[in-house]
């Protein structure tokens, strides 16, 4: 019986662990994307400009 509760809780910790790294990717590419946009918009602004 002791297994079945150290597989869960094995199961368990496994799954936050998961959990907490894809909502740090999810925050990685999300300041990935506001990056993005900031250089798109510099580079467009600075073909805007006359040489």
């Amino acid at each position: 019986m002791f297994w079945i509760f150290a597989a869960v809780g094995l199961g368990v910790a496994g799954l936050v662990v998961l959990g907490f790294l894809s909502v740090r990717v999810l925050v990685a590419a999300r300041g990935l994307t506001r990056e993005i946009d900031r250089s798109r918009q510099r580079l467009a602004s600075s073909s805007d400009r006359p040489r």
